[in-house]
């Protein structure tokens, strides 16, 4: 008894932070208290009504709940299908295919540049044998798939195109969506390939063939989410986005394509990180200037083409290793936010992902936390619950000011293709990084377990420790020596051949060629350098 006695009175005390910050990670000053004549109640209330601040359904969540993801994909396709398999028993509604590094800058898995990369960080899929073996036994009209996939985009909806044909699927019942989202891989994440107006082009292509080819898919998943993982904060990371969004949509208008029509296959996507308001009110706000800037900039006359849907990534930067539990909680409370906020698709990352691929046992949890808040928090029972509030309110409108100034900034930096070829927003990027870094190294930013309130004899156990199988690489390479071996060389051969002349005039369509070199099994790495042999590669510009 004395010996306890005497290890608490000696014990050190767990040091954090006795106040609570006055202003959001974004920098916006918050009253102590918000009084109704601080808010301007003068704005439609209605949810599924113009603007849209309160959502896009007038029913919410009680007509539909959101897609149940998981971030899947790691080493060979026979693994991720297992792995899909194991989610979706446990009641995953829709998949999301994590591709490794080689697949997503366009090498094939024994190019010298990929082998140390092969299924690390997702799955290999160097061409339709793979992604047959992928979803096989999974039927593609009964299943929305998403693919986290930028400057291989064109090449992998192809490929998803070409597998449903293999089922005997019409095309026409595929739900899911393609990130292709270009310009913030020049920015944040850098899987580009091509230069930046060759790669404009593949997504237009691709977005307009879509909308013919496969109606319910959406063909672009503009994307803030990795601008926001780099470094910038909530405000920043909703005006590059629609700032990108804007860029894309007058490419397709300069293209020829009805805005009426395409704007309804326009999708968004976003992480979700800590502070919980800031998090609800930068989709109400994005949801209302998307609307504004649709109607009174390019006269969208369409409702369902006014309607600002996204999907989101509970988790990212946002979980540390330091104390991983605690990322359970993290994932709970974004979640909590996405769903306040209006989602209609939302991952969950596993409390492991901040150090390793999850194990199924961290999966399952991830899951089980959207399924505990869509079935047993009650937050889904009424449309926009948080709607109405002073505070709410207030910080919406906050956020719309805010997004809208730095989105005048990137408009006086000529747009935001102008401004990426200039390295204006990467630069910007970086800035904001450096900020959000010294934040935290100064302690002005807390996060638990890393700058605050941590223990002195560091609990190490990780829980279960994923290992990836080390021989995925030989097996992924003799796999691919087999296709080479029995596809038919003239058929490959010629539908390249196809794909790279169409490249060459600047009105042809690309994805019917590609989906015909798909077809013939052509490598990703053939597909990528025959484009590259038209198009040459991106040259990322250095700003100091």
């Amino acid at each position: 008894m004395g010996d306890t006695a005497s290890r608490t009175d000696t014990a050190e005390p767990e040091t954090g932070p006795t106040r609570v910050s006055t202003a959001t990670p974004s920098g916006i000053e918050v009253p102590e208290v918000i009084t109704p004549e601080m808010v301007d109640r003068s704005r439609p209330e209605a949810p599924g009504e113009y603007p849209f601040t309160r959502g896009i359904f007038e029913n919410g969540y009680r007509g539909r709940l959101w897609t149940f993801r998981q971030y899947s994909g790691f080493g060979s396709a026979e693994e991720t299908n297992e792995r899909y398999r194991f989610l979706l028993e446990r009641g995953q509604t829709g998949l999301s295919v994590a591709l490794d590094l080689p697949t997503q800058c366009g090498y094939d898995p024994d190019d010298p540049m990929a082998r140390a990369e092969v299924g690390k960080v997702g799955v290999s899929l160097s061409s339709l044998a793979e992604m047959e073996i992928l979803f096989d036994g999974i039927a593609l009209d009964r299943i929305s798939t998403s693919f986290t996939i930028n400057g291989t985009a064109a090449i992998i909806y192809s490929m998803y195109l070409a597998t449903a044909d293999k089922q005997g699927v019409d095309r026409d019942k595929l739900t899911g969506t393609i990130q292709n989202d270009i310009l913030k891989e020049y920015v944040a994440r850098g899987t580009w390939i091509f230069p930046v107006r060759p790669s404009m082009r593949l997504i237009a292509d691709t977005v307009l063939y879509s909308n013919d080819q496969t109606p319910r898919f959406n063909p672009i998943s503009i994307a803030g989410a990795h601008v926001r993982d780099a470094g910038v904060s909530a405000v920043e990371e909703i005006a590059y986005t629609l700032a990108n969004g804007l860029a894309y949509v007058d490419e397709l208008v300069r293209r020829g394509g009805d805005i009426n029509r395409f704007a309804k296959r326009l999708s968004f996507f976003f992480y979700v990180h800590m502070d919980f308001f800031e998090e609800v009110c930068k989709f109400r706000a994005a949801r209302r200037i998307w609307a504004k800037l649709l109607r009174e900039r390019y006269g969208v006359t369409d409702k369902k083409a006014l309607m600002f849907r996204f999907g989101v990534v509970c988790g990212g930067s946002s979980l540390t290793a330091a104390q991983p539990y605690n990322n359970i909680v993290r994932v709970g409370v974004e979640n909590m936010a996405a769903v306040l906020g209006g989602a209609q698709s939302i991952f969950t990352c596993a409390y492991d992902e901040a150090f390793q691929i999850p194990t199924e046992t961290s999966a399952e949890i991830a899951l089980r936390t959207q399924q505990m808040i869509a079935h047993e928090s009650g937050i889904a029972r009424t449309v926009d619950p948080l709607g109405g509030s002073y505070y709410v309110e207030w910080l919406t409108d906050r956020m719309e000011e805010e997004i809208m100034r730095v989105m005048g900034d990137i408009d006086a930096m000529g747009g935001a293709v102008q401004a990426i070829e200039d390295g204006r927003i990467q630069q910007l990027t970086a800035q904001a990084a450096h900020r959000r870094k010294s934040a935290q190294d100064r302690g002005v930013t807390t996060v638990v377990g890393v700058n605050a309130f941590k223990n002195a004899d560091e609990d190490r156990d990780f829980g279960d420790v994923f290992r990836l199988d080390p021989t995925v690489s030989r097996r992924v390479l003799e796999k691919l020596d087999a296709v080479r071996e029995r596809r038919d060389q003239s058929t490959v051969k010629n539908s390249l051949a196809r794909l790279e002349a169409a490249a060459a005039k600047d009105d042809e369509n690309l994805l019917p060629y590609l989906v015909d070199c798909c077809h013939a099994y052509a490598t990703v790495g053939e597909m990528v350098a025959t484009l590259k042999n038209q198009w040459g590669g991106f040259v990322e510009p250095i700003r100091l």
